[in-house]
């Protein structure tokens, strides 16, 4: 997290590369983030995507979305309104999933046919250094569909079994993103900062 909770220990070059390297060969990745402890995969790759929702019995027509480290390298993943991309860049790196329209380089798999995908950017430093080694990433909770989201290690589920690398970044926030369509105006899940969020969309 940006306030710099990560444990003194992590060894962030060793880890990360080992982990980045999982996912450049189509294997999952657990990582934390600011809030729960995501299920990391190569979010353009149709096969790896596929392997997330097997991984979490997730149903294929129920979207994922995808990470990225910064605002500018979503663009070239998503092409927002000129509203949307203001949004993104004041909320972003952050607790927010903000769904807007994709390009052709993200998978239906990813989506389920949808032309439009969620879009984040963590804020915690090795979601970050785990991104701007790989990326784009998928964005979903380290856990079987149905199950509690998992903020620590030790909280994970038998999912953790399906993935390669497990990235120990300690205790995350514990609550779940804001997920907002702000060319409708919507907040489909209310999470973290969705005060903030629904002020912002009355504002502008």
């Amino acid at each position: 997290m940006s306030d710099g909770t990560e444990p003194a220990a992590f060894d962030a070059a060793d880890d990360i590369d080992d982990a980045a390297a999982a996912i450049r060969d189509g294997a999952l990745v657990v990582y934390p983030t600011e809030t729960v402890y995501g299920l990391a995969a190569d979010a353009t790759d149709p096969d790896a995507v596929a392997q997330v929702f097997e991984a979490k019995g997730r149903p294929r027509d129920n979207p994922v979305s995808l990470a990225v480290p910064d605002v500018d390298t979503a663009l070239d993943y998503v092409d927002p309104t000129d509203r949307e991309e203001r949004f993104m860049r004041e909320f972003l790196p952050g607790p927010v999933t903000v769904v807007v329209q994709r390009r052709e380089s993200v998978p239906d798999a990813l989506t389920a046919g949808s032309p439009r995908v969620g879009v984040r950017v963590p804020d915690h430093l090795v979601a970050l250094a785990l991104l701007e080694a790989v990326a784009p990433l998928t964005a979903t909770s380290a856990n079987l569909s149905g199950n509690p989201s998992a903020t620590a290690v030790d909280e994970l589920d038998a999912i953790s079994g399906t993935a390669a690398v497990v990235l120990d970044g300690g205790e995350t926030g514990g609550t779940g993103s804001t997920v907002v369509d702000v060319d409708a105006g919507t907040i489909h899940r209310r999470g973290a900062e969705a005060d903030a969020v629904e002020r912002w969309l009355e504002e502008h």
